[in-house]
């Protein structure tokens, strides 16, 4: 009898696992399909606002958009988000994460969105390959030395890299992003097959 209960309590056990398994699975896809929504709804958004910035994304080695949600309570502020990172020569897609952690005093939440251009391979290997920090400095220009100028409204964060930055207000000319991590998603990006690579 007693067997019987320890086998009932270990199948059972079993089963749960299983079903956990199934459903985190679920869960994972839900957030890349989720991931993905929100992406194209920015980019539509982008194109609305700024209309040049089509070309000008579609002429790029790739780009990566971001939805981010963040708040500040005392001296304390946080922002996290998920985005997506799509290669327009290979169409690699590849999932990502961000956080960013500023001091100053103030109270209040904000919602934003973050649209990246890579002009070329070394650009996107930058930000894609690992983590990449905003260095606090970028310049406002609409000369991407490539694409004769198509990034008008976009902000030149580092060499090869251009960010719009939408708010609910409209595109915004500087870039608050300092102190901000962008990261690959290990828990979206799917795993590779191949031996030794660490992706």
């Amino acid at each position: 009898m007693k067997r019987s209960k320890i086998f009932m309590v270990l199948l059972v056990g079993i089963m749960l696992l299983a079903t956990t398994a199934t459903a985190f699975a679920a869960t994972v896809e839900e957030q890349r399909q989720e991931t993905r929504h929100k992406v194209a709804e920015t980019l539509n958004k982008l194109y609305e606002r700024k209309p040049s910035a089509r070309t000008a994304l579609k002429n790029a080695e790739g780009y990566a958009v971001f939805a981010s949600s963040g708040i500040k309570l005392g001296i304390i502020g946080s922002s996290h988000g998920r985005g997506l990172a799509h290669n327009n020569k290979t169409g690699e897609e590849i999932f990502m994460r961000m956080e960013e952690y500023q001091a100053g005093l103030g109270i209040g939440a904000k919602e934003y969105a973050l649209i990246f251009g890579f002009i070329d391979k070394t650009a996107w290997d930058k930000f894609t390959s690992s983590k990449w920090s905003f260095g606090g400095q970028a310049d406002v220009t609409a000369d991407d030395g490539v694409n004769g100028g198509s990034f008008e409204g976009a902000v030149q964060a580092a060499p090869g890299i251009f960010v719009y930055q939408m708010t609910t207000k409209g595109l915004a000319a500087e870039l608050s992003l300092k102190g901000t991590n962008y990261f690959r998603d290990k828990k979206l990006n799917p795993k590779s097959k191949k031996t030794g690579d660490r992706r």
